[in-house]
């Protein structure tokens, strides 16, 4: 009697885990435990918060709209692993109040499957912790601030560019060498993309800069610091800015007969943004810049990967004018690509982390390699330097790698992959 009593209750339990991983549908059939917001069988709604209007919308509102033409070059053959890619773009001024507002409703209102390449370090600081809370993936944020690189605290956020400490001791290394004994201080924004561009600036350098000076973006007047700087002694201005500052910081500089050497985070280092901006004096006033940079130079129309993403923007971007803008929107548009075809099938969140966590990508038109894994968020590896020479800008020597913290700056030696074959229009 009572083995019968056990048996009939072990059943009647067994019965009811049965019931609660499977459930009737209306038709009698059983069902699965529901998607991840933002994914079908067909499709990937991802969104994005970008500047594009306010002060840094010159050249950066150009980047979303070549991703999303690199989307749509991928869903006309396809898309990946047959779902299409939605890219929700939404405009935040480059105002962090503005950005929380318009990313709470791309996950709340929305309910999109990824935030991708969200631009700026105070905007995207400002969702950072939101986003960890709503467990939304939070990929390769357009900013190359130390943040999003602490896998342990943010387990969704991945960078993507170098970070500005390791550009910056890149940079530095370069002026100790080329420029020894010459003068160097330090324009930067007033947060963590001014901070550890010095930072990593005054290792480089091996000792700080004769003076430092920061702005906001809701004041576009430098005269004050730009005098100051100046007045410091000053020969080699290095900025962290984006390129409106950089521009107005060159601008300003000339006014007051100062020529410093100028060299620049790669953010603020796109010739054509600038001469954008400084219009007739361009030429003139942009001689000699120095930047960095990671992907190759857009007016290269040699490289395979120029060439590649030219014909996408040609013919699902309008063939909008192609800068260092356009190419880094497209090259943002491969690596998603990549990380959803190593994800698989099987598309979830969790799925997407452990994807890019496990790291295997080859580095696309990266002229360094990236660092994901499971302890490292970190993007690109380095950096590459650029000068202009009249209205030309170009890479000299090698491009470097090194890390945020104390190893050294080492010359890369290796070379970039092969893009895939372009498949046409239609």
């Amino acid at each position: 009697m009572y083995l019968r009593r056990g048996l009939a209750i072990v059943a009647s339990a067994a019965l009811l885990t049965a019931a609660s991983a499977c459930t009737s549908g209306a038709g009698g059939g059983t069902t699965t435990p529901p998607a991840d917001p933002g994914v079908t069988a067909d499709s990937i709604l991802v969104g994005t918060h970008q500047p594009l209007t306010g002060p840094a919308s010159g050249g950066y509102s150009k980047i979303s709209p070549a991703t999303k033409a690199y989307f749509e070059y991928v869903n006309k053959h396809g898309g990946v692993n047959g779902r299409k890619i939605t890219y929700k773009i939404v405009d935040d001024t480059y105002n962090p109040q503005t950005t929380a507002t318009v990313v709470r409703s791309l996950v709340e209102q929305d309910k999109v499957f990824a935030i991708l390449n969200g631009l700026g370090t105070p905007t995207h600081t400002n969702v950072l912790e939101y986003l960890k809370q709503q467990r939304v993936p939070d990929l390769f944020v357009a900013s190359g601030a130390l943040s999003w690189n602490q896998p342990t605290k943010f387990p969704s956020t991945f960078a993507v560019n170098p970070d500005y400490k390791s550009e910056g001791k890149i940079l530095g290394n370069y002026i100790k060498t080329t420029y020894a004994g010459q003068k160097v201080c330090h324009l930067g924004q007033a947060d963590d993309f001014g901070a550890d561009a010095l930072a990593g600036l005054e290792v480089g350098l091996g000792a700080p800069v004769v003076a430092k000076e920061t702005y906001t973006t809701s004041k576009t007047d430098l005269s004050a610091q730009i005098t100051k700087l100046k007045a410091s002694g000053c020969q080699v201005l290095v900025t962290a800015a984006i390129p409106a500052f950089v521009a107005i910081a060159i601008g300003t500089a000339a006014a007051i007969k100062w020529r410093p050497i100028v060299a620049a985070s790669g953010v603020g280092g796109d010739y054509n943004t600038l001469a954008g901006y400084l219009k007739a004096n361009a030429g003139p006033l942009l001689d000699g810049f120095i930047t960095t940079g990671y992907l190759p130079q857009s007016n290269d129309a040699s490289d395979p990967w120029n060439q590649y993403f030219q014909q996408i923007n040609k013919d699902f971007n309008n063939n909008a004018p192609y800068d260092g803008n356009v190419e880094y929107g497209m090259a943002i548009g491969w690596l998603f690509v990549e990380a959803l075809k190593k994800a698989g099938q099987n598309l979830t969140r969790q799925s997407l982390i452990s994807a890019i966590e496990g790291g295997g990508f080859t580095g696309g038109p990266g002229l360094v390699p990236l660092l994901y894994s499971k302890t490292s968020h970190a993007g690109y590896a380095g950096v590459r330097l650029s000068k202009v020479t009249g209205t030309t800008q170009a890479y000299f020597g090698p491009a470097y790698t090194t890390t945020s913290g104390d190893d050294p700056v080492t010359p890369y030696t290796g070379t970039a992959a092969a893009p895939p074959a372009y498949q046409g229009a239609s």
